[in-house]
């Protein structure tokens, strides 16, 4: 099949992981795989696996772009593009009436990777339509507020399993904290995502301030960058850790590109997020047997099922004692690994791929 992916993201988050990753394995998978892309986005070197001829720039500033619907259409044309798989809400109408202008050649397909519902005006802008994919049941829920049920189908995010052996996490372990200055008997807690308020990152400053009371060596990481201009809530959390006196304790990196390593080195992930769709670091921390404390969000349901490992969403104080629990616990590392191991089969990338690759072919008849 030849198959057109479209993302107008600027920044990388799961979402974009999840589109380099279906990506590499249709590609892998020897389907003729493009890749329509936005001109300023900064990640797009994560597609070097398809050749320049394959990666087509496109400004899609808004939903009602005709003009992108345009250019769409006619590098569907040229190409002979059989599927267009849009996974952004913003490319999501252009994509449609891309489709509409191939007279029906190209089907439509798209991904939701958010829990935000869409207005409900896309269930007519958007009657082209093949398939709605959730990456998860929660987002799966909202679909069905738009479109038919039979429209909608679930195909949980996957994730490629890291193989290092124990030897090699623990040099990874011991490489990254030798390079950020961290002890090797500190305990480390970590979090991934972008700095936003809905990421929690203010709960888990507000916790370890808890946590450092019975843990006074513990340090902490938090990844992400704040994509607004006046990077004002990066300032309002840097506040905090130093009102809180934790200025030593704390690593603020914007990027990682070794996740595997970052989580190699990490005793606790925390997801502190007050909303959200599935979770792709929450995912890795899992296959990577990193114990992993959560709140309650969808994506946190969806990838642990016992309750008793959640806590309340926007709760620093029960997020500490969770985090203090995990860290007590001699146990916790082991119960990390046979959560990998269900994790591990449940959520593998290979398996999302086929699933995708058997949708393409289903809409296709």
């Amino acid at each position: 099949m030849r198959i057109l992916q479209i993302s107008s993201s600027r920044t990388y988050g799961g979402g974009e992981r999840h589109f380099v990753d279906l990506c590499r394995g249709l590609n892998d998978a020897g389907h003729d795989v493009f890749a329509a892309v936005r001109p300023t986005n900064v990640w797009e070197a994560k597609l070097d696996f398809l050749s320049p001829g394959r990666r087509f720039h496109i400004s899609i500033r808004n939903s009602v772009g005709i003009l992108s619907a345009s250019r769409l259409a006619a590098f569907a044309r040229e190409n002979e593009i059989d599927i267009i798989h849009a996974h952004v809400a913003r490319d999501y109408i252009p994509a449609s009436i891309a489709c509409a202008l191939t007279r029906g050649s190209t089907k439509f397909v798209l991904t939701r990777h958010v829990m935000f519902p869409l207005k409900s005006f896309n269930r007519i802008a958007l009657k082209n339509l093949s398939k709605a994919i959730a990456v998860s049941s929660g987002v799966e829920a909202t679909l069905y507020q738009v479109f038919p049920k039979a429209k909608v189908v679930l195909i949980k995010n996957g994730i490629e399993v890291d193989r290092r052996t124990d030897e090699q996490r623990k040099a990874s372990c011991e490489s990254f904290r030798a390079f950020h200055g961290i002890p090797l008997d500190a305990p480390l807690i970590g979090t991934i995502g972008e700095l936003v308020p809905l990421k929690g990152q203010r709960d888990l400053i507000l916790a370890a301030n808890e946590t450092a009371k019975q843990f006074p060596d513990g340090r902490y990481i938090i990844v992400g960058r704040d994509n607004t201009i006046d990077q004002k809530y990066r300032r309002e959390l840097k506040r905090m850790v130093k009102i809180f006196g934790l200025e030593d304790r704390f690593l603020w990196l914007d990027w990682v590109e070794d996740t595997a390593e970052l989580f190699s080195a990490l005793d606790v992930f925390v997801s502190a997020s007050h909303t959200e769709s599935f979770g792709m670091a929450m995912l890795e921390a899992i296959v990577t047997a990193t114990p992993l404390v959560a709140t309650d969000t969808d994506g946190a349901r969806e990838l642990i099922e016992d309750a008793k490992s959640r806590v309340p969403v926007n709760d620093p104080v029960q997020l500490a004692d969770k985090i203090c629990a995990v860290l007590s616990d001699p146990n916790s590392r082991r119960l990390a690994e046979d959560r990998a191991l269900i994790a591990r089969e449940r959520f593998s990338l290979d398996r999302m791929v086929k699933e995708t690759e058997q949708l393409y072919l289903e809409v296709q008849r």
